[in-house]
């Protein structure tokens, strides 16, 4: 059986196939002087011999290493330009693979929890895992999601065990339902200047204070403070804040109407007076 005959030279796109590149790229190398122009056959076209195709090979296989082309060039002239290049890239493919294995983890989370609650960090959805199917809301999650965004998971475990006694606590869940319909008829057709607004403002203090009391009670926050005592700076590292709270708040719209607006200061400023009382049960 007679062997195919091996030619001298080959064709630009004999090159390209062998190389496990394009023509394209190949007539960019000679176009960025990383690859010389081979001779031309009779016919006018680039005619790649064994010296060309090393060259090329070289290229290509440093270029699916991910170094970059100009350092490609100083690499294959001999300069030390290479070793910088070699240490950024490890660097880079360092900071890729902890990316990919952040979402490996994150698949792994969502798979199994069965639910968007897997998007949470561990530290917030294994506050929540026990609760009964169901009774975390579609908004509860909603709010777990910006709180995390803005706060870090310290943040977010936090209020994530305020969902937890409402998921235990019907009489609170009822009166958080209540707020939320009455908060949500705070619209544009309501005056700031309407006293229903400090009525209001003065039921949802009362209704955080029993919320706060019921955690406290349930023994969540001495779990939260044992966590932050231990693992405080791994789980800052791992998912901590990526913004100021002033930033996100210019950040994340709500479309709040000007009632809406003075309702949550008047909330805000109640909190804040019932938390400065000193020695005193804390009342709005």
């Amino acid at each position: 059986m007679p062997y195919p005959a091996v030619p001298r030279r080959v064709k630009i796109g004999d090159a390209a196939a062998f190389a496990g590149t394009t023509p394209r790229a190949i007539r960019h190398y000679h176009a960025i002087g990383l690859l010389a122009e081979p001779d031309r056959g009779g016919d006018g076209r680039r005619r790649y011999g064994y010296d060309d195709m090393i060259r090329l090979l070289w290229i290509r296989t440093m270029a699916d290493a991910g170094i970059p082309l100009d350092d490609i060039r100083a690499g294959l002239e001999g300069g030390a330009g290479i070793d910088q290049s070699l240490a950024r890239l490890a660097e880079s493919l360092a900071a890729k693979a902890a990316a990919i294995e952040a979402q490996r983890a994150a698949v792994r989370r969502l798979r199994a929890a069965g639910s968007p609650l897997g998007l949470l960090s561990p530290l917030v959805g294994d506050r929540l895992r026990d609760l009964p199917p169901g009774s975390l809301r579609t908004a509860d999650l909603d709010t777990l999601l910006i709180t995390e965004r803005v706060f870090g998971p310290l943040g977010a475990a936090a209020q994530a065990d305020r969902f937890v006694i409402l998921a235990t606590r019907p009489e609170l869940r009822a009166e958080e339902d209540r707020l939320t319909d009455a908060e949500a008829a705070l619209d544009d057709t309501v005056s700031p200047d309407d006293p229903r607004i400090e009525d209001l403002a003065a039921r949802r203090c009362a209704h955080e204070t029993a919320l706060a009391a019921a955690v406290a009670g349930s023994g969540l926050d001495e779990t939260l403070d044992l966590l932050l005592d231990q693992e405080d700076e791994e789980i800052e590292e791992k998912g901590g804040a990526r913004m100021s709270v002033a930033e996100a708040v210019t950040k994340m719209p709500y479309d709040f109407s000007p009632a809406r607006v003075r309702y949550e200061e008047r909330v805000i400023d109640l909190l804040y007076t019932a938390d400065q009382a000193d020695g005193t049960p804390q009342t709005c």
